[in-house]
């Protein structure tokens, strides 16, 4: 008898060292991704009609690791192309939400989306690709931020910004916009310092 009560408190621990594992990995998700990763992951579904398989596969993710990253069992991304398509999947998604892009369309642009090597594939046809193949301004920014959200979280990034802040002022607007800002935001703040 007093193995199984030992063998329950070991449980009650081990359940409670797992639920603080889980809310660790959670704030870093909002850290890094803005929010949790499960209340994103259901939002996309919502918002653009998918479920947890479908969403999978357009972002390149296995059902199981998609499964574990909703539950906080794991906080991070792995993948860089992932994290785009991600974005991608967010940009996507507010249109449909404002009548932008209509259910047929967004299916269209998911299968670019689960195409993509991680790159922007929601341009305007003010912002596609020149006929030199030169890169769009959209893609400059993704870029951007792609590289800088892979080197520290959004977090980190406000957090150096604020102490360039007095000294290096655009610099650190440069690191806020393109570090933890939205694509659309950069996409202004590059076109404004164009030469």
């Amino acid at each position: 008898m007093p193995r199984k009560i030992r063998g329950s408190e070991g449980e009650s621990e081990m359940d409670a060292a797992q639920q603080d594992a889980t809310a660790r990995a959670r704030d870093l998700q909002r850290n890094w991704y803005g929010e949790p990763l499960g209340a994103l992951f259901r939002r996309l579904i919502d918002d653009l009609g998918l479920n947890q398989a479908r969403l999978a596969s357009v972002l390149g993710l296995s059902a199981p690791m998609l499964s574990q990253l909703m539950s906080g069992q794991r906080a991070k991304i792995g993948n860089p192309a992932v994290v785009q398509r991600v974005q991608a999947l967010q940009e996507l998604s507010s249109q449909v939400a404002d009548g932008r892009v209509s259910a047929a369309e967004a299916a269209e642009r998911m299968e670019e989306v689960k195409k993509s090597a991680g790159g922007s594939v929601l341009n305007n046809t003010a912002q596609t690709t020149a006929s030199s193949g030169a890169p769009t301004v959209r893609r400059v920014v993704r870029e951007i931020q792609s590289l800088l959200r892979s080197v520290a979280a959004a977090g980190d990034i406000i957090d150096a910004a604020d102490s360039l802040s007095p000294t290096h002022p655009e610099l650190a607007e440069f690191l806020r916009v393109y570090g933890a800002g939205r694509t659309a935001d950069a996409v202004a703040h590059y076109k404004s310092h164009q030469g």
